[in-house]
């Protein structure tokens, strides 16, 4: 998809998972590079060496900020500092995980669709990904507890290391966990914990990009002894992807390998910007960032639903649902229609029409043979309100055209 970008310049990408350029937080940052270099004690602190796990003082404020979104106070949340590690983007710590928690062969369960960078990271560790089916309220339990136990029948239970969820607006359908089931996740996973401990990633990269409804807890509140869920974030999407901070809530009993496969790979992420983002917490302007954030990205998904609805309402066979939140809408096509990277209406609609989409069957685990090939996903997130429309148009005469 990178290529045939760099090869059709004038393609209307609505598959990049880009953030919209004219909102990034040029003027707050300006101003906290200038508070933070105007400190020549901190300023000298921001470009030295770091550590591991990342600056005392940004971790200090991240556990005030985690406790303002889960409505406790810094002590009831139940952690020590010592458990927060720093990381380049939450990717990192992803990656770090499966390198710590999976050998090859072994079995990580995610959603069906999911997070397809992930998906990639779990194949070149040689892991299994298997994928469990979704709906309108996120993984289906009883979907989870049937392909755990038909892998406890065939003995491949202890193979079984990791349950990946993303659980605020997902990528790619931005979809939600509903709140019935957060609880009973936590609790199915820490029953079939039988060999050894089956950990939940639960990824909250769009946890702040909330449009409409209710602010749901997050799985790692719901597992009252912090040993199961590992909670990692990151600031790519709420306020700056060039900053590359992202942080990641341990278990204690995964602190120490962690830090050390971390070490290894990167000897502390970048400092200065752990500062920085610092400072911007210190100096009061990442919420009102955030704020502006939603304003933007409701707009621009209103604006995408509106043009799929007026050029793709009345086709039969074409669905999709309203995101609460995050950058994303997930469509259906008819059955017959393939979506793929090699299908005609991927070809038709980057080569004649000159849009792109993320074809879903990218978004899935397990044998290519077996995945749905009639889905796709669409970001509003990087276009403006003219490419989504025209964006939209296009790739509504793409699919007409193959029908």
């Amino acid at each position: 998809m990178m290529q045939q970008a760099v090869e059709n310049p004038d393609v209307i990408s609505l598959a990049a998972g880009l953030v919209d350029s004219e909102s990034l937080p040029v003027e707050p940052t300006r101003r906290a590079v200038e508070t933070l270099l105007g400190d020549p004690r901190r300023g000298q602190a921001a470009l030295q060496y770091g550590t591991t796990a990342g600056s005392e003082r940004l971790r200090d404020a991240l556990l005030e900020y985690l406790a303002r979104l889960e409505g406790v106070a810094v002590n009831q949340l139940g952690i020590t500092r010592g458990q927060l590690v720093l990381t380049s983007g939450s990717q990192q710590l992803l990656s770090i995980l499966g390198e710590v928690l999976l050998d090859p062969g072994d079995i990580c369960l995610v959603g069906g669709p999911s997070y397809f960078v992930f998906l990639g990271t779990l194949e070149g560790l040689g892991a299994r990904a298997v994928s469990i089916s979704s709906d309108h309220g996120g993984m289906r339990l009883d979907a989870l507890e049937e392909t755990l136990e038909a892998l406890r029948k065939k003995g491949d239970l202890p193979r079984v290391k990791m349950v990946y969820v993303v659980s605020y607006f997902d990528n790619p359908c931005s979809v939600s966990l509903e709140e019935s089931r957060r609880a009973k996740l936590v609790e199915l996973v820490e029953r079939y914990s039988t060999h050894q401990r089956i950990h939940i990633i639960e990824d909250a990269a769009y946890r702040e990009l909330r449009y409409e409804g209710d602010e749901l807890p997050s799985l790692w509140s719901l597992d009252p002894e912090r040993q199961t869920v590992v909670l990692a974030q990151t600031f790519s999407k709420c306020f700056s992807p060039g900053l590359r901070v992202g942080f990641g809530v341990l278990p204690a009993e995964l602190v120490d390998a962690v830090s050390d496969r971390k070490g290894n790979e990167d000897f502390g992420s970048p400092n200065f910007n752990q500062h920085l983002l610092s400072t911007v917490f210190e100096e009061g302007l990442f919420e009102p960032h955030v704020d502006l954030l939603r304003e933007i990205y409701r707009t621009k998904r209103d604006c995408l639903v509106a043009a799929a609805s007026e050029s793709l309402g009345d086709v039969d066979g074409v669905e999709w649902a309203v995101p609460q939140g995050g950058l994303y809408l997930w469509m259906s096509l008819p059955t017959m229609v393939e979506t793929g990277l090699t299908g005609e209406l991927f070809r038709r609609s980057v080569h004649d029409e000159g849009v792109m989409f993320v074809p879903g069957d990218l978004c899935y685990g397990g044998p290519v043979e077996s995945r749905p090939r009639h889905q796709m996903r669409l970001s509003f997130g990087v276009q403006p309100l003219d490419g989504l429309r025209e964006g939209m148009a296009r790739l509504a005469r793409a699919i007409e055209a193959v029908l």
